[in-house]
Formats: C-alpha cells, sequence, structure tokens
C-alpha cells in the first residue's frame, strides 16, 4: 500500500462521506465543532458556498460566506476537517459559476444567488 494512502485513511474524516452534496451557490449549514475549555459543541454556520477546491479529495475545501451584522464573514472548511460534524443544504441556487467570489462586493438583494427549484 502506498504511503500516500495509508496517512490519508487515518485522516480522513468518517463523516465526509455522510455530508450531501452541494455546489456553489448553495445556501448550506456547516455544523462546526468548537470547543471552549473542556467543553465541546456544535456551532451552525449558515451561509452561502462561494468556492469549492477538489471536492471530495483529502485536501479538498469549500469556502461559506454569510453576512453578519452588516459585515461579510467567510469561513473555509476542509472536507476532511475533524471539526466538520455536518452539512446540510438549506436552499439550492441557480448557478453557472465555479466560483462566486463577485458576491463580496454586492449587498443587499445584489448579494442574493437565484433560488434552482428544477435539482
Amino acid at each position: 500500500m502506498n504511503l500516500i494512502d495509508v496517512v490519508e485513511k487515518k485522516y480522513a474524516n468518517p463523516n465526509a462521506s455522510k455530508f450531501a452534496e452541494f455546489k456553489t451557490g448553495d445556501t448550506i449549514e456547516v455544523g462546526v465543532r468548537i470547543k471552549e475549555g473542556e467543553k465541546t459543541r456544535v456551532q451552525a454556520f449558515q451561509g452561502t458556498c462561494i468556492a469549492m477546491k477538489h471536492p471530495g479529495q483529502m485536501n479538498g475545501h469549500f469556502r461559506v460566506r454569510k453576512i453578519s451584522d452588516g459585515v461579510g464573514v467567510e469561513r473555509v472548511f476542509p472536507f476532511h476537517s475533524p471539526a466538520v460534524e455536518s452539512i446540510t443544504i438549506i436552499s439550492k441556487g441557480k448557478s453557472r459559476r465555479a466560483k462566486h467570489n463577485y458576491l463580496r462586493t454586492r449587498t443587499g438583494k445584489a448579494a442574493r444567488v437565484a433560488i434552482d427549484y428544477s435539482r
């Protein structure tokens, strides 16, 4: 067995195979495990997926953006991070782009992605 396969098998997130299939433009909710002192809890981070890189692979990650009190907040989540507990799809976006970096400069209604009812 290849050494890279051994490392990937050891550090792979067992929850990654259970995650919902999503694309850029979708509004998703990511359950993130947060450690505060001795306690751990799962906190929801809901926003629009604006970028994905190597989906499903060991080095893959996705970027989620939300507006919180008028300030844009982005977080990058590796697919195989042990901190990512769950991913649920809130709404499917009608998207024809691989990356939605243009949403960073838009505010209000212009910062929305159309909902795709056919998917």
